[in-house]
C-alpha cells in the first residue's frame, strides 16, 4: 500500500489482538566476505547494559486492527513496552503484546516511530498534505494508559511544525505560479518531496556530538524526473523544542516549530517510491538504516535497503539532476553489500518498510505487516519480528532467538 493520506479517516478501533503467521522473507545467497568485510570497519560502541532490561521475546504482536496499514515502531526497553503507527492510530502494548493503550482520531498520516532515550517520550512523522502541514508528533507514553484515547483532546501528544520540509513540498519548481498538490505527475515538489516518514535518534552527521531526531523526507516516485535521485534527510537538536510544541488541533493546523534544520544533507541513492519509509540509527556500528519501497527509474539497481556509512563525515559537493546547479552536503552509503558499478549505489534487499528497531547490539526488530478478515472487516496487523544483522547479500537480516 502506498504511503498517501486519502482525506479524513475514521478509525473503528477493536481491542481484540490477532496473532498474525505471516514470515519476513529469509536472505538469499550468503557471501562470507560480505560479512567479514562488513565487521572489519565496523566500531562497535559499548552498547547500554542490559542487566536490569527485560528480556525480548522473538516477535511481539501489535494487535489487528481497523485502521491504516503498519507504518512504524519503537520499543522503550527500560519499560517493557512498543509502540506501532498504524497510519491513522498509535497502539502502545507489553513485550507480550498485550495491548495497554491507544491513540485514535488522526486523520492525518502517522509514520515511523522513535524513542527518545534523553526524554522519555516517542516521536513521530505526521503530515497532513491537503493542509501543507508536516510534523513532529510528540508522544507522553506514559500517560497512553487506556485504549481509545483521543489525540486532540487527551494531551498525550504534542506537535511541532517543520518549516523546511513545507517549502520544498510546496515550491513551485517550474514558474507557473500553481501549487500542483499531492501528486507525483509534476516538476513541482524541490527534489520531489513528498513530505515526510522516516524518523530516528542518533549522531549528528557533523560530529559535533549532540543527539539529534533526523527526519527523513518522503520522495515521489517519477521517473521522468532527473531531480529526485537522492533521499533528503534533515537532523534537529529537540533540546529546545518545548518552546514549539503546541496541542493537535486538526481543524486548524499551528505553524510553531523551528524556522530552519540545524543541518540539511543528501544520500545519493536513486528515485524511491515515496522516499525513506523506516529510518533507524545503529549505535554500534554509527550507521544508519534507510528501509524504502523499491524506486522504479531503471538508470538504478532500485534496492530496499541502503545504509548510510557512519565513519564518513558529510561533505560539500553537487547535488545531482537539479535544473540549476547546486551544492549541498552529502551523506556516503556504506559500501558494502549489493554494488551497482553504473550508479555506484550500493544497498541491500531486505524487509522494515513496515517498521525497524536497531537494538544496538546486531539485533533487529523488524516488521511484518498483513490483513486479516473477522466478520466481514478487514484489519491491519502488524508484528516485531527479532532478526540478527549478518551483512550478507542479498540479504543482511537473519532471524533470532529471543534473549
Amino acid at each position: 500500500m502506498r504511503r498517501q493520506t486519502r482525506g479524513r479517516l475514521t478509525a473503528a478501533l477493536f481491542t481484540s489482538v490477532l496473532v498474525g503467521s505471516a514470515v519476513v522473507a529469509g536472505g538469499g545467497a550468503a557471501h562470507a566476505e560480505d560479512a567479514a568485510a562488513a565487521r572489519s570497519v565496523r566500531k562497535p560502541a559499548a552498547p547500554p547494559a542490559s542487566a536490569a532490561l527485560p528480556t525480548l521475546p522473538a516477535a511481539v504482536d501489535g494487535g489487528a486492527w481497523e485502521s491504516g496499514h503498519l507504518q512504524g515502531m519503537a520499543v522503550d526497553r527500560t519499560k517493557g513496552v512498543m509502540y506501532f503507527s498504524f497510519t491513522n492510530l498509535l497502539v502502545k502494548t507489553d513485550l507480550n503484546g498485550r495491548p495497554l493503550g491507544s491513540v485514535t482520531g488522526f486523520t492525518g498520516h502517522l509514520g515511523d516511530l522513535d524513542l527518545n532515550t534523553a526524554d522519555g517520550r516517542v516521536y513521530g512523522s505526521l503530515e497532513y498534505k491537503m493542509a501543507k502541514a508536516f510534523y513532529i508528533a510528540v508522544f507522553d507514553g506514559d500517560r497512553i494508559d487506556r485504549m481509545n484515547m483521543d489525540a486532540a483532546s487527551t494531551g498525550v501528544v504534542s506537535t511541532v511544525h517543520l518549516n523546511e520540509v513545507v517549502k520544498d513540498y510546496t515550491a513551485d519548481m517550474n514558474g507557473d505560479g500553481v501549487f500542483d498538490g499531492d501528486t507525483a505527475d509534476t516538476p513541482d515538489h524541490r527534489y520531489g518531496c513528498s513530505g515526510i516518514d522516516g524518523v530516528a535518534f542518533g549522531s549528528s552527521f557533523d560530529g559535533r556530538g549532540g543527539l539529534k531526531l533526523t527526519v527523513a523526507y518522503g520522495i515521489y516516485s517519477n521517473t521522468a524526473r532527473r531531480d529526485n535521485d537522492h533521499q533528503v534527510l534533515l537532523q534537529y537538536d529537540v533540546r529546545a523544542w518545548k518552546k514549539y510544541e503546541r496541542p493537535l488541533t486538526e481543524d486548524a493546523p499551528h505553524t510553531s516549530g523551528p524556522p530552519a534544520p540545524d543541518g540539511k544533507y543528501f544520500a545519493y541513492t536513486g528515485n524511491t517510491t515515496y522516499g525513506v519509509q523506516n529510518l533507524e540509527y545503529d549505535a554500534r556500528s554509527g550507521n544508519w538504516l534507510m528501509s524504502v519501497y523499491k524506486g522504479k527509474k531503471t538508470t538504478f539497481p532500485n534496492y530496499s535497503l541502503f545504509v548510510l556509512d557512519g565513519s564518513k563525515r558529510p561533505v560539500q559537493g553537487a547535488v545531482r539532476g537539479q535544473r540549476l546547479a547546486e551544492r549541498g552536503t552529502l551523506l556516503s552509503l556504506l559500501p558494502r553489500g549489493l554494488h551497482h558499478a553504473a550508479s555506484g549505489v550500493y544497498g541491500w534487499e531486505a524487509a522494515g518498510q513496515y517498521g525497524l528497531i536497531s537494538l544496538d547490539d546486531g539485533r533487529y526488530y523488524v516488521a511484518e505487516a498483513g490483513t486479516v478478515q473477522s466478520g466481514g472487516v478487514t484489519r491491519q496487523t502488524g508484528r516485531a519480528v527479532l532478526h540478527r544483522w549478518t551483512a550478507l547479500t542479498p540479504n543482511p537480516f537473519t532471524p533470532a532467538d529471543a534473549s
